[in-house]
């Protein structure tokens, strides 16, 4: 995914791909760590671009790039945010960035897997969350409760789920039903708890969550929980809309 050009100072550029903290990199610079063009550059203030400009840092090149996109699987018990002072956060699991910038685009509860997309990308994340945009997101689940035919029609009608919250039309697709039902629901929304509180509206409680798209997103399958990797090039053409 190429980036266009953009001038940089030196020494945010090397902050920005966590080479060091901006004071540290200033070091780094002034110590004549640092090559442009395959010339010593000693001054943290030096201007560069981004998109020509080669850098190398201990002989080492780097690449800068924009924007990252990452798909994750995410475990259970791993937070989505960007920092928490109390367990591991989604973004940590993205060892291999470049930038340190990134952050969940939404969050899924911290018991419930599966997809999840980590950027740095603000305008995107919003064009997948605004709630004018209406983005489908698919939900896998087991449900403790014999999902009815009754449940689908009252999903599909928009179901008023407490005081705070009347969800929109949804689309209940019913795998198994039983004493633990198996069910795909489609939600247009993600209010907090979302499909766990619509079950809890119809008298069932969600014991299993798992989210397989966002949008034209969709859960590579060969990828483990606690795993990621890149978008494609198509992946992400076709989220901006392209």
């Amino acid at each position: 995914m190429s980036d266009t050009k953009k001038a940089l100072r030196l020494d945010k550029y090397l902050a920005d791909l966590s080479v060091g903290t901006r004071t540290e990199v200033k070091q780094y610079i002034k110590r004549g760590r640092v090559t442009v063009n395959g010339q010593t550059v000693t001054s943290p203030e030096f201007k560069i671009q981004t998109g020509s400009d080669q850098v190398e840092f201990d002989q080492m090149p780097l690449s800068y790039e924009h924007f990252e996109y990452y798909m994750l699987n995410k475990p259970a018990g791993v937070v989505s945010a960007t920092r928490d002072k109390f367990g591991k956060t989604v973004v940590d699991l993205i060892e291999d960035a470049n930038r340190k910038d990134l952050f969940p685009v939404g969050r899924l509860d911290k018991d419930t897997e599966g997809l999840l997309l980590i950027t740095n990308d603000g305008d995107l994340a919003h064009q997948l969350l605004s709630p004018k945009k209406h983005v489908d997101k698919v939900y896998y689940a087991k449900v403790n409760g014999c999902v009815t035919e009754e449940d689908k029609k009252a999903f599909a009608e928009g179901l008023v789920v407490d005081d705070e919250l009347t969800a929109m039309p949804a689309k209940l697709d019913i795998i198994k039903s039983g004493e633990e039902s198996e069910i795909y629901l489609t939600i247009k929304e993600g209010k907090f708890h979302q499909v766990k509180r619509m079950f809890e509206a119809v008298g069932k409680e969600v014991t299993y969550l798992k989210r397989m798209s966002m949008g034209s997103l969709l859960l590579d399958p060969e990828l483990e929980l606690g795993k990621y990797r890149k978008l494609t090039d198509e992946e992400l053409a076709a989220l901006r809309g392209e």
